[in-house]
């Protein structure tokens, strides 16, 4: 496996798990392209400078946000929200009663909503479980969970970064480690990322956890979860990837399969590897 894990972050003064998805090497001998998908934490404490690089050195031009609308209208706007050569998306992989809908124009609609209870997680809906996969690990569980139950939102964020074909496109959750992650996957095997470079990008995070874990922390939105459980339990396992994917293999024939056998077909698959490769 080639180690790339110095080049890809992206070091920002509000950001802690900012990286490229440049740089990984395919299974056709290429590598992927810098400069085209970044994946991220939370952007809402980005800086002035931050905001400057990511929008005249990096050239981002698109943001996909996977958060729950309860946590964007909770968090208020970023400072890409002023920039008007950005364009956002919200996707969210939780399911949450109420709006399915991109939550900038609900916003715009109605700011009463941002107006949300201390116990915002009471607007998300109960995850379901399917049967056989009970006995997985929890993380592995969530996983599945969101292909499961907000797979059409697993699409439309990916067809959001294909259709993306001017400068760069930020991918994010909270952490950027689990929603992020799971969309990166695929973005990434769509590209001919190999397995275990798909594995070992997930648990880059690991190197970076204890700064997200404060960075969470210090916001009422997320400090509660970030408070009440170990560093242990939020940082990310190579295995937790590595068992999806082999689901994902299992069931589907890999993550093409999964995206094949959901709509995603081959046009929109080189669309989106156009976007990572040359």
């Amino acid at each position: 496996m080639t180690s790339t894990r110095t080049g890809r972050w992206v070091r920002l003064d509000g950001t802690t798990n900012t990286r490229d998805l440049g740089g990984l090497p395919t299974t056709d001998g290429g590598r992927t392209v810098p400069g085209r998908i970044l994946r991220s934490d939370n952007l809402q404490t980005l800086s002035g400078d931050d905001v400057r690089r990511l929008v005249d050195e990096l050239g981002v031009r698109r943001v996909i946000d996977l958060r729950t609308t309860a946590e964007i209208l909770l968090e208020g706007r970023g400072p890409l929200r002023a920039v008007p050569q950005v364009t956002h998306r919200h996707f969210t992989l939780l399911p949450e009663r109420g709006h399915h809908t991109d939550v900038f124009a609900v916003e715009e609609d109605d700011p009463a909503l941002g107006e949300l209870p201390a116990g915002w997680t009471e607007s998300l809906l109960p995850r379901q479980v399917a049967a056989h996969d009970e006995g997985e690990p929890p993380a592995v569980r969530s996983y599945l969970g969101y292909l499961g139950q907000r797979g059409d939102n697993v699409l439309a964020a990916l067809r959001a970064l294909a259709s993306a074909d001017e400068g760069a496109a930020v991918v994010h959750c909270a952490a950027g480690k689990d929603r992020t992650g799971v969309v990166c996957a695929f973005a990434l095997a769509v590209a001919g990322v190999p397995h275990d470079e798909i594995v070992a990008d997930y648990a880059m995070t690991a190197d970076v956890i204890d700064a997200l874990v404060a960075k969470l922390a210090a916001s009422p939105t997320y400090a509660e979860d970030m408070i009440t459980r170990d560093v242990g339990s939020h940082t990310p396992r190579a295995e937790t990837m590595d068992r999806v994917l082999t689901l994902l293999e299992e069931r589907h024939g890999g993550p093409l399969g999964w995206l094949d056998a959901h709509g995603f077909g081959p046009d929109e698959q080189a669309a989106l590897r156009a976007r990572l490769r040359d």
